[in-house]
């Protein structure tokens, strides 16, 4: 049995969206990884997923469009009650961004890029 069923790549970068995929796939800790190069598309495929799914998303804040932080306002709109694991992924070196993750309360923690897999085990 795997940790997740579900785990969700959103960066509007496909290279690391690729990278970080085939780093997760050799972990084998999810039924399914999904990447999303736009943070709108991945929030309706949460919608799609059962509540009762162990979801882990990876978030990256800088994107066109939804950015990170408008993904997380967003979701705490529409998914009340859920409790999908959200982790920031981003190569954002601000501590003001590490500041304003730790105001939402579905954000588990913040991983400069690029992922690793020890990086990945500290969350866990």
């Amino acid at each position: 049995m795997h940790s997740f069923y579900s785990i969700i790549l959103i960066d509007d970068d496909p290279i690391n969206n690729l990278i970080n995929k085939r780093l997760i796939s050799k972990m084998n800790i999810a039924d399914q990884i999904e990447e999303f190069l736009e943070a709108e598309k991945a929030l309706e495929r949460i919608e799609q997923l059962s509540i009762e799914d162990n979801t882990l998303i990876l978030l990256d804040i800088n994107m066109p469009v939804m950015n990170g932080w408008d993904f997380l306002n967003e979701y705490l709109k529409v998914f009340e009650g859920r409790k999908d694991r959200i982790v920031m992924l981003s190569s954002s070196i601000n501590f003001q961004d590490r500041q304003k993750a730790k105001q939402y309360s579905c954000v588990e923690g913040f991983i400069e890029k690029p992922l690793t897999p020890d990086k990945f085990k500290i969350l866990f």
